[in-house]
């Protein structure tokens, strides 16, 4: 009973130091944060839900932040050594090469995928079994949204999902027939704030 107790509060302290590190990024630089505390479990959950874990398969992971979606996706079968994240926030990435040192850790700029990765971890195109985005595209131009979905699809398998969530009632990027479809689940009410996700695929 002790031992969950610990375990308990050092959880909660966790969560409230993670808090904390959330909001005084967003408060040095708003524009590439777009929230002000890490997504919630229930979202997480719902975000990893969509990614297909199979033996082999390689994973990545856009502005991952402090960990919350990552966590959530390892949960659900994924192998540290199968995902790469992309990271800006130097504090986040020593955040997250601390938690989890089994993953590939890559500080840079997602919205320029084979320039940032080319160094660390070079993706050939087809060769992606899913990337999840925690980018806060709504502070881009559509232009540059639209980029980075068809940069980001090229680089996955046929049909295998390019994930994202946002606050917003639109999608950050409409479907193009010929190009790429486009679902989206119900709002997270149990979020805050709620959210939605959007998942992006090539036609096979």
């Amino acid at each position: 009973m002790a031992a969950h107790k610990l375990l308990t509060h050092k959880g909660l302290a966790d969560k409230i130091r993670d808090e904390l590190r959330f909001f005084r990024s967003w408060i040095d630089s708003p524009l590439t944060m777009g929230a002000v505390s890490p997504s919630g479990p229930e979202l997480a959950k719902r975000i990893a839900s969509f990614v297909p874990v199979r033996p082999g398969g390689h994973y990545l992971e856009l502005g991952p932040g402090t960990g919350v979606v990552t966590k959530a996706i390892f949960d659900r079968g994924v192998a540290q050594r199968d995902l790469t994240v992309i990271e800006y926030s130097s504090d986040f990435c020593h955040l997250l090469r601390q938690r989890y040192p089994g993953m590939a850790t890559v500080q840079g700029d997602a919205y320029a995928l084979r320039d940032t990765l080319a160094p660390h971890a070079p993706v050939a195109n087809g060769s992606l079994a899913a990337i999840v985005s925690g980018l806060p595209l709504f502070t881009k131009p559509v232009e540059q949204r639209r980029a980075l979905i068809l940069e980001a699809l090229e680089l996955l398998e046929p049909g295998a999902p390019f994930i994202q969530f946002s606050y917003a009632l639109v999608p950050p990027v409409k479907p193009e027939a010929g190009l790429f479809d486009l679902a989206r689940t119900d709002w997270i009410w149990a979020n805050l704030p709620p959210a939605r996700v959007w998942v992006y695929r090539r036609p096979v």
